[in-house]
């Protein structure tokens, strides 16, 4: 991973221009700059030299057509919650904050859609929807703004029954790098006109323009919900099981695995009083009849591999408690080793080679000795391994890189993919080329230098031009 490049500072006659016209809302205050130079990714890197608060489309365009004209690098920003190093300012230049565009401009509860601004949250979106009797099923955990979820192509907990941000938006606006605000995709629900350019830019990761609208799915809130937690003798036995789940093919809505690690963490965190044991945190939507169904037949399965102590959240309150629980995970577990930096990896593989994946990965971070934990969305294949290290002991973070390579390594031998919903952004970008091929690669950098000839958005992650 390449974290030295040559930085392009924002010239003084821009920055007068940006303070002219944004006022207070374009920053040099160290301690601005420096919350937006900083992720959840384990990389230091110098803050970007401003920060402006957009507020419109038409404020993004002038933005970065300053930007375009003095060459000046545009590092788009939401909630600051990427696990990859996506928003760290490497080659300098200015931190775009979009957390202002924060309106949602249009339901269509008849279509099931709704459109809104990038600095929507799924959280705010969702309170929305929820007096229509609908929400919006992508939750990656974090309340992550919508344009960010859109740039990393997320996903979370529900993917496995209504997937991810590829499926879900249908259309979207962009800045492109040279200031035009440009639409693709529509309100329907398929469309073969010319290239899917909304495809190409949700997972771009902020390098072919900045996002100003999107048009997203929606869903009517089911009928009946159920969520259910189970406690196995070991990952495998839980892994084994969410394998049968699916390979029955029931409908279940999310299929959580937390590791005993996890479960401990969020114990201490939340107070829980959970079994210490490998845990799957289940749920189920549909009629009441049809939850029942599922119910009983993911209980069953699990038996065969040794599942215990069955328990049901069917209140609002219950299940909320649980669902915190879950995405506490990742703080939670920091909180275990106090001080440390975590060095996340996410990998995800064909169900049917889940469970080889998991246990190898559990087998050499064990040997290793490092402190870990371990979350996943795996019913569909995807899970997250945390290497906490001490910050003063570089060869922790050493051993902790050199296993999370082995572990992606493994991942692509199973045929799966280097990152399930993290992205590229600094920390993968070897791990793509090994994925895809130089080819492939190269293909993409023609795209970046065809779209962004200067090279101003998010210049440094993915790949290197």
């Amino acid at each position: 991973m390449n974290t030295s490049f040559e930085t392009r500072p924002v010239p003084p006659p821009m920055l007068a221009a940006l303070a002219e016209r944004f006022g207070d809302r374009c920053s040099t205050a160290l301690a601005l700059r420096e919350q937006h130079g900083r992720d959840e990714s384990p990389f230091d890197v110098p803050p970007p030299d401003c920060v402006v608060f957009a507020e419109s489309a038409d404020e993004v365009a002038l933005v970065v057509g300053l930007a375009n004209e003095h060459g000046v690098p545009v590092i788009p920003y939401g909630a600051g919650s990427s696990l990859e190093g996506h928003l760290l300012a490497v080659q300098g230049g200015l931190s775009l904050d979009l957390t202002r565009m924060n309106r949602i401009l249009r339901v269509d509860a008849e279509d099931l859609t709704v459109s809104v601004q990038p600095g929507v949250t799924r959280k705010q979106l969702n309170e929305e929807l929820r007096h229509a009797g609908l929400f919006f099923p992508i939750d990656p955990g974090a309340d992550a703004t919508l344009g960010g979820m859109a740039a990393t192509r997320a996903s979370g907990t529900n993917a496995v029954r209504y997937g991810t941000m590829r499926e879900n938006v249908l259309g979207l606006e962009l800045v492109a790098a040279n200031g035009e605000r440009v639409r693709t995709g529509s309100r329907a629900r398929k469309s073969s006109a010319g290239y899917d350019l909304t495809r190409l830019i949700v997972g771009s990761e902020g390098t072919l323009g900045v996002i100003t609208e999107l048009s997203l799915r929606i869903f009517p809130l089911p009928e009946a919900v159920s969520a259910a937690v189970c406690f196995f003798p070991s990952i495998d036995a839980a892994v084994q099981t969410t394998i049968q789940i699916i390979q029955l093919g029931v409908p279940i809505a999310r299929c959580e695995l937390l590791d005993a690690n996890s479960v401990r963490a969020v114990n201490h965190h939340d107070r829980l009083g959970l079994r210490e044991a490998p845990m799957l945190l289940m749920e189920f939507h549909g009629s009441e009849s049809g939850v029942a169904e599922q119910a009983q037949t993911v209980q069953e399965i699990a038996r065969e591999f040794g599942g215990e102590d069955f328990e049901w959240a069917t209140t609002p309150e219950a299940r909320t408690r649980l669902w915190t629980a879950r995405h506490h995970a990742y703080l939670s577990a920091l909180q275990m080793k106090p001080g440390c930096r975590c060095v996340t990896t996410d990998t995800c593989v064909p169900i049917s080679r889940l469970a080889e994946s998991i246990n190898e990965s559990v087998r050499e971070v064990e040997e290793a000795g490092l402190p870990y934990f371990i979350v996943g969305h795996v019913g569909d294949g995807n899970f997250h391994l945390g290497y906490l290290t001490d910050p003063a002991m570089p060869a922790e973070r050493e051993l902790a890189e050199a296993l999370s390579a082995r572990m992606v390594a493994r991942a692509l031998k199973l045929e799966g993919t280097c990152t399930g919903e993290h992205g590229i952004g600094l920390h993968k970008q070897g791990f793509l080329v090994d994925e895809t091929g130089e080819a492939a690669v190269a293909m993409m950098r023609s795209l970046k230098r065809a779209l962004d000839p200067r090279n101003i958005m998010n210049p440094g992650k993915i790949f290197s031009l």
